[in-house]
């Protein structure tokens, strides 16, 4: 029992500090980005400088805000009536006590896939959502495996990260779509004195920013289904129940009809056909043998 308490614990301590590294990149990556852009077309100044962080700091501020309204009409997600789930509801009340934080929001999703998301900017204002696939498939053991996933999240703030990460990648696909066109435009004049080898760099930028800033995304969101998956089996001290929810949504799937790349990194399992450095999710046989290793 001691050796599973400290492999919990070990992994969580591991992922979060990977998680931490990642941030860092992203936000190098958007920071990058938006004084290339600054540097190319409104030639480096300061009052360009303020132009663009004020854009960045108002898209910013109005994607994070309502970007768990967005993902729940998106998903098609209603609120689940305790009468009509009391199976689900009980398990929620259950696992927030365990957790120490307030009861989210809980909705279904009319779906036959096998999967689930979490969402929200604070455990306050969180939400979490189950497909009415998973809710038929699972036992209450598997069932409670996956809740504590994520409530997990929820209680690791994933969900506040998640979306501030979504909004941060969004922001350096506008950046250069603007670069880009505005070189197609002729706007890209670079600074005085400063051109050749720094505007080729500052062009290099705006073109991977998007590229660099989606893989970090997307291995920061497979860092965090460890962590998740590491904290949820501490919360339920039962990790067989999350690794046999993973063997079943294996078998049966987990290929959400209404989720798309930009919701997939959210889900409990990859809900889009993406593998490797593209997937939004770590394979399901090494979550899988990790849990069993616990």
């Amino acid at each position: 029992m001691v050796r599973g308490m400290a492999s919990f614990y070990d992994q969580i301590a591991a992922n979060k500090r990977n998680s931490y590294l990642l941030i860092v990149v992203v936000f190098a990556v958007a920071f990058a980005a938006i004084y290339a852009f600054t540097w190319l077309f409104l030639d480096g100044g300061i009052f360009g400088l303020a132009i663009s962080t004020t854009f960045a700091i108002i898209y910013i501020l109005a994607s994070y805000f309502y970007a768990d309204k967005l993902v729940l009409t998106m998903s098609g997600a209603r609120k689940a009536r305790k009468n009509e789930f009391p199976y689900l509801v009980n398990v929620i009340e259950g696992l927030s006590l365990a957790a120490g934080i307030p009861k989210p929001k809980i909705y279904v999703i009319d779906d036959p896939a096998l999967n689930a998301f979490a969402t929200g900017t604070s455990p306050e204002k969180a939400s979490v959502a189950f497909t009415t696939g998973l809710l038929k498939a699972l036992n209450r053991t598997e069932l409670e495996g996956v809740a504590a996933h994520e409530m997990s999240h929820i209680k690791n703030f994933d969900c506040r990260l998640a979306t501030l990460v979504v909004v941060m990648v969004g922001l350096v696909a506008i950046i250069s779509e603007l670069g880009i066109r505005s070189m197609f435009w002729g706007a890209g004049r670079g600074r005085k004195g400063g051109g050749g080898l720094f505007a080729i760099i500052g062009l290099l930028i705006i073109i991977i920013a998007p590229i660099a800033a989606h893989l970090v995304r997307l291995a920061l969101s497979r860092q965090r289904e460890y962590l998740a998956d590491a904290t949820g089996a501490n919360l339920t001290r039962y990790p067989p129940g999350l690794a046999s929810a993973l063997e079943k949504i294996k078998k049966k799937g987990a290929k959400v009809q209404r989720a798309s790349d930009a919701t997939a990194p959210i889900y409990f399992a990859s809900p889009v056909s993406l593998s490797g450095a593209f997937s939004t999710h770590p394979p399901i046989d090494e979550r899988i043998k990790r849990l069993k290793a616990m």
